[in-house]
C-alpha cells in the first residue's frame, strides 16, 4: 500500500515519535514504507511522514551506490555523532523542492532493532550516516529547514506556506494539513 506523504505544516512532523512495543508486528508497514518511498523516489522515509508517530524509519540509498542498500530502523537510539563536519544540500519528501545546506558530522553510532526485532548497534559513515541523521531528526520532530539560517528561513516562509496549503506539484500523493 502506498501512503500519502504528510506535508510540511502538519503537527505530526513536529511531534516526538513514540517507541514501538517490542515484537509488535510492523512487517507490512515496513513493506508499505519501502513501496511509498520508492514511488516518491526518496532515499529515506520516517513513519511520521506517513502520519504514524512511531519510532520507525527505512532507508534505501541505492541511488548513491551500485548495489542495493536497504535498512530498517525500529526504535533507534542515537548513541553519538562524531567525525568531520560535512555540509550537503538536503531535501525532504514532506517539503518538496526545498533544499537546505545542512552541516552534519560524518559518523553516527546508533542502536536499533531490525525488521526481525534483532538488536543492533552500528556505526555508519558518509551518505548513509547523513540519511540516517535526517530520518532520525524526523522521529525527534525536527526538519531539515530547522538547520537553515535565519535569513534563509525568512525567505522560505511563502514557499513553506504554499506547501502547507497544497499549492505544490509532485509526482506522488501527499496529505496536506489544510485538507
Amino acid at each position: 500500500m502506498i501512503y500519502p506523504i504528510v506535508a510540511y505544516g502538519d503537527p505530526i512532523l513536529r511531534k516526538k515519535a513514540a517507541a514501538i512495543e517490542e515484537k509488535a508486528n510492523v512487517k507490512q508497514l515496513i513493506v508499505d514504507m519501502f513501496e511509498t518511498m520508492g514511488q516518491a523516489k526518496g532515499v529515506g522515509l520516517a513513519a511520521p511522514q506517513i502520519g504514524k508517530s512511531i519510532r520507525l524509519f527505512v532507508i534505501d540509498v541505492s541511488p548513491f551506490f551500485n548495489d542495493a542498500y536497504k535498512k530498517v530502523f525500529i526504535n533507534p537510539l542515537r548513541i553519538d555523532e562524531s567525525g568531520e563536519l560535512w555540509k550537503y544540500e538536503e531535501g525532504c519528501l514532506s517539503i518538496p523542492d526545498v533544499r537546505i545546506d545542512v552541516t552534519r558530522k560524518d559518523k553516527i553510532n546508533i542502536s536499533y532493532f531490525d525488521e526481525d526485532w534483532n538488536k543492533k548497534k552500528e556505526e555508519f559513515t558518509g551518505v548513509i550516516a547523513r540519511v540516517i541523521q535526517h530520518e532520525y531528526d524526523h522521529l525527534e520532530g525536527m526538519l531539515h529547514v530547522d538547520y537553515a539560517s535565519p535569513l534563509r528561513k525568512k525567505s522560505l516562509k511563502s514557499e513553506l506556506s504554499a506547501i502547507s496549503n497544497g499549492k505544490v506539484e509532485v509526482a506522488y500523493k501527499m496529505s496536506f494539513p489544510s485538507s
